[in-house]
């Protein structure tokens, strides 16, 4: 159950998020990376910010023109940005809730309050290519796929347990001519660089950052929101158009993962263990146009993409889904139930993002589609053998509308054979009932928009369905048949302060 339940968590101040949760209650809102990441978050430079108009009339006159709710903070983003410090804070509230299907049906409200702060060291003290980076997290609410819908894919990529925690903690340092080499150390969170495709960051489920793969099966679902662990992060860029990444991360984010829920076993991000196997991961990113490409007087620029491809490796120890240590079947009562051990595990992935279409008149209005497939050929180790997610995203749908987005993606994840054939044993020795489901793959769609409403505020209505939630899993309320498919229906809020 706590295994399950640490899956379904894999899309500031607890004051102020209740305060913004009140106040969207009072105004009628019903309801915002992972991406596990959470949406991105931007770090506005406190003198390029308005400053914020004294009295309270001239504040709200300001609100229409700022960027951010707060605008300067009253002179306090100005005074960190000359001290090199720049800081930026974003609520992500919303309220989901599942309409038909899951194992009770209801609507949920949770929440996410980021906090990001940065030091420039050439800024602060003349030292050139230097980045300090701290992020704070509050996590509150209920989480919808935990209680209502037992989802393998999860319906939020902010949904995890009520905390307030660290989330990263780190150093980067660039190196050569035109930063072509960078260093990364400390507390890392992947999500925020691997595995990302940039035109599915607009979604609402978690799958659509952290894939369905590596949430399954790495150790606590891995180093992604909002667990992180420590470890140093190289980027290359050999030549343009061309950027490496590789890394190499302490293999576990919990220290003595005892099978509890691991965001309670670190549940403030203060504990940094070491020394719990490796994980190892690279990737290959190529781009066109190349980055600093010039576009020729008169012509077209032309329409980009990035393709990506990568591999990570686990050297931990992965227990079996269907082998006991005797050799038995773990359903069969007389297995001594301990799983057989198998050393490391690994996948392979693939993104592409394709740029397809702009329009002619209006350079803003462009149509984006993407593909995320991983897989791995350790059956025997790995609830889910193979995730795919893949949509298009539609910028600009609207004229007069150049920083809304329409989108629309779906999710794929297979439940391994040796999964599937845990559950034929299980009916086979009595364990549960004759006719039960088998698991084998959970499917979902989701369709978006994204509003923006002010420049600090974007209101995101949400619309997805599932087909086989758990990848088939018994209703705890009718053992012999699958969950109902789902559809889930909600309402994100951004602010960014």
């Amino acid at each position: 159950m706590a295994k399950q339940h640490c899956l379904q968590a894999r899309g500031g101040l607890r004051t102020l998020g209740t305060s913004l949760a009140l106040g969207l209650g009072l105004l009628g809102f019903s309801g915002p990376g992972a991406q596990a990441a959470p949406p991105p978050i931007s770090i506005p430079a406190g003198d390029d910010l308005p400053a914020t108009p004294p009295g309270l009339f001239g504040f709200l006159a300001g609100i229409n023109r700022s960027q951010t709710l707060l605008g300067d903070m009253w002179g306090l983003r100005t005074s960190l940005s000359r001290a090199g410090i720049s800081l930026a804070v974003q609520e992500t509230s919303e309220v989901l809730g599942n309409t038909q299907g899951g194992t009770q049906r209801g609507f949920k409200y949770d929440g996410l309050t980021q906090i990001v702060s940065q030091l420039d060291t050439q800024r602060a003290w003349g030292h050139y290519g230097g980045l300090f980076n701290v992020s704070l997290l509050n996590i509150h609410g209920t989480n919808l796929s935990a209680t209502n819908l037992q989802t393998l894919q999860t319906a939020s990529g902010i949904e995890a347990d009520r905390a307030t925690r660290l989330w990263e903690l780190w150093y980067e340092q660039k190196f050569l001519d035109e930063d072509r080499l960078s260093v990364r150390l400390g507390q890392q969170s992947l999500d925020q660089e691997f595995m990302v495709s940039s035109n599915a960051l607009v979604f609402v489920n978690t799958m659509f950052g952290w894939p369905m793969l590596p949430s399954a099966n790495l150790p606590s679902g891995g180093p992604a929101y909002p667990l992180s662990t420590l470890g140093v992060r190289v980027k290359a860029v050999p030549v343009n158009g061309v950027t490496v990444l590789a890394g190499l991360f302490n293999g576990d984010p919990v220290r003595h993962n005892n099978g509890s829920d691991p965001q309670m076993q670190n549940r403030h991000g203060t504990d940094f263990p070491l020394g719990n196997g490796a994980l190892a991961i690279a990737e290959l990113q190529i781009n066109h146009p190349a980055l600093g490409s010039l576009v020729e007087p008169g012509q077209t620029e032309p329409l980009g993409w990035t393709y990506r491809l990568g591999a990570w490796y686990d050297s931990k120890a992965f227990a079996d889904l269907h082998n006991g240590s005797d050799g038995l079947s773990l359903a069969d009562p007389s297995s001594n139930g301990s799983p057989r051990q198998h050393r490391g595990n690994y996948a392979v992935y693939g993104v592409v993002d394709r740029l397809v279409w702009r329009d002619d008149r209006d350079p803003n209005r462009t149509a984006g589609v993407f593909v995320r497939a991983m897989g791995t050929p350790l059956k025997d180790r790995n609830l889910i053998d193979f995730s795919l997610n893949a949509g298009v995203v539609l910028h600009s749908p609207l004229r007069y509308r150049a920083d809304d987005n329409l989108a629309l993606g779906m999710g794929y994840a297979h439940v391994s054979n040796q999964a599937t054939a845990l559950d034929s044993d299980n009916i086979a020795f009595g364990n549960t009932p004759v006719g039960s489901p088998l698991r084998s793959h959970e499917t979902f769609v989701e369709a978006t928009y994204q509003y923006q409403l002010r420049p600090w505020i974007q209101l995101q209505p949400d619309v997805q369905y599932v087909w086989r939630p758990g990848g088939g899993l018994a209703d705890p309320n009718a053992p012999t048949r699958p969950i109902k498919n789902e559809l889930v229906l909600g309402l994100r809020v951004n602010i960014q302060l």
